[in-house]
């Protein structure tokens, strides 16, 4: 679909119905505006599989229509899937210089940095880009250079928000609110397509300034090691956790690559100045406990993070001793309750004092609740309002939020929904493709890809492969042979025997002809085999089936 002169239209690709993978489109005079691209974390339901991004095969097909990538800030599910899907549709890249520094980390790490057009923006500065006149907004969030876009149209202007939060205390970045955002209200906006992550919170955020008064307070109290993991890209939490070791008397130890690399992204862009000097992750247990305090990653309970392998003994620089303590410096984010609990039991087992958001006041969110978009509507007055990231049920929940304090035009989209913009309102005019790209070892594939459903269905049915020679009669030459992994009783005698028996009676009550063809062959091994387990043992696993005739083992 190509974007008239008439229509102004936003499509989401990803972020719309769920959390994380953010990637807008907005469609005007006959080109596109791309808004971030990011990516997500994989879960059980995709093993061997770490990250998942939106398929951008809409933009893909219209690329020579795409003006530019715009990006809001450098969260991982804003900015992490350039490396990978920037290829696919090649355009400029616009960004904030902290985010840009990320980015170009990123895309050097990818070998893609002499082939990627990046464009560091000021803060405040108009980019005109075709029939689009983008001006970055800065906002708080939790982290440096969170930002919103104006974007003015000829149909009207459109505020994309990005993530955003009220305080009037930032530790890092301006104030929030900001005139810029009354400012565009007396101007008039058309649309406002706004963060939904919060919205079941009746209550604002709360400001970065109060999390450093209360961990300070926190860890004078506390005896020999702090631990406090949190999230890498919260820049003002890290300047916290520097000022919380200069107040205790502590020297700091950061651990893990993202926290590393955030640090030395925010020092280059004149944040940290006055972080304290580190000490090497070697040198840490050398330390008295009570002088130290150790930075690190895994505060959602990732598995290869520092605090995880730390918990597990299986982190070569440090270890835990009963009464050390850890503090957990953020929110649980939905979906990670079960792994994040497996995490503070295995710290508890080892008498580690473990202290969450649910025992202090630890951290503040990144996003606004329901008080404070109130305010964000009494400021800007949209006609209109798209609610964007979050999962289907937060969508809902800000639309009819907006509904009762006035707003008049709104609607819930899903990915891939074509919606046009206009003074009438909105309206859902078509739908492009979506999908989603899982990155598997260092294969970009569908998550629908054959080798992922067969190795999810190993994981829980097993998997069993089946050597069969025949004569060149078609009768078979020799007796099957078997590898059974994953399936109950695979090593059991009686089990394999009769197992055997099935796929010999399968095979043999195929027509003669039919054994001759491998795809029927093969249909007969799986199906005799998979009933067999289903009787025998309640599972349906995966089966693979090498086939060998003699005349082509004699030719060979």
């Amino acid at each position: 679909m190509k974007p008239d002169d008439q229509r102004l239209l936003f499509v989401p690709i990803g972020g719309s119905g769920e959390i994380g993978m953010n990637l807008n489109l907005y469609g005007h005079r006959g080109k596109w505006l791309m808004v971030d691209c990011g990516m997500s974390f994989a879960d059980n339901h995709l093993p061997g599989v770490d990250l998942i991004f939106p398929d951008p095969e809409f933009i893909e097909d219209e690329r020579e229509d795409l003006i530019g990538l715009v990006l809001t800030h450098g969260h991982e599910d804003h900015i992490g899937a350039v490396p990978y899907l920037w290829s696919r549709f090649k355009c400029p890249v616009y960004a904030t210089p902290f985010t840009a520094a990320l980015v170009e980390d990123k895309l050097r790490e990818a070998g893609l940095l002499d082939q990627v057009e990046l464009h560091v923006v000021d803060a405040l500065e108009t980019l005109e880009l075709g029939p689009f006149s983008v001006r970055y907004v800065p906002l708080a969030h939790s982290i440096a250079e969170g930002h919103g876009l104006a974007i003015t149209t000829s149909k009207g202007t459109l505020f994309h928000t990005g993530d955003w939060k009220l305080d009037d205390r930032p530790l890092i970045g301006p104030a929030c609110p900001s005139p810029v955002l009354t400012e565009l209200g007396e101007k008039g906006v058309l649309a406002l397509i706004g963060d939904s992550t919060n919205v079941f919170n009746e209550s604002e955020s709360g400001s970065e300034a109060a999390v450093r008064e209360s961990l300070k307070e926190l860890v004078a109290g506390l005896k020999n090691r702090v631990v406090i993991t949190t999230f890498a890209s919260n820049v003002a939490r890290l300047e916290t956790i520097g000022e919380v070791a200069k107040a205790s008397g502590r020297r700091l130890v950061l651990l893990g690559r993202s926290m590393e690399r955030i640090v030395k992204a925010a020092k280059s862009t004149g944040y940290l100045k006055d972080f304290p000097p580190l000490v090497d992750e070697e040198d840490a247990d050398y330390l008295p406990k009570d002088e130290v305090l150790i930075a690190c990653t895994g505060c959602q309970g990732e598995p290869r993070a520092a605090i995880a392998r730390i918990a597990r003994d299986d982190h070569k620089h440090l270890q835990l001793s009963p009464e050390d303590n850890v503090i957990f410096s953020s929110k649980i984010i939905p979906g990670n309750e079960l792994v994040l609990g497996q995490l503070f039991n295995t710290l508890a087992s080892k008498h580690i004092n473990v202290i969450t958001e649910k025992d202090a006041f630890v951290h503040v969110s990144g996003h606004p609740g329901r008080a404070e978009l109130r305010k964000m509507y009494g400021w800007v007055k949209p006609e209109c309002v798209i609610p964007v990231h979050g999962e289907a049920r937060h969508l809902m929940r800000h639309a009819a939020l907006a509904r009762e304090i006035g707003i008049k035009h709104t609607i819930v989209p899903k990915n891939g929904d074509i919606i046009q913009i206009s003074s009438k309102g909105l309206k859902l005019i078509d739908e492009a493709p979506v999908g989603r790209f899982a990155l598997d070892g260092t294969e970009i594939v569908s998550v629908a890809d054959e080798s992922i459903a067969d190795r999810r269905r190993a994981a829980v049915q097993g998997f069993i492969t089946v050597s069969v020679v025949f004569d060149d009669d078609g009768t078979l030459a020799a007796e099957p042979l078997l590898a059974i992994l994953g399936v109950p009783r695979g090593d059991d005698d009686v089990f394999y025997d009769g197992m055997l028996d099935a796929i010999e009676t399968g095979i043999e009550r195929m027509p003669k002809q039919a054994r001759q063809s491998d795809t029927m062959v093969e249909e007969a091994v799986r199906i005799a085999t998979r009933r067999f387990c289903r009787r025998e043992v309640g599972k349906n696993p995966g089966v693979a089936t090498l086939i060998n005739r003699r005349n082509e083992l004699e030719f060979r």
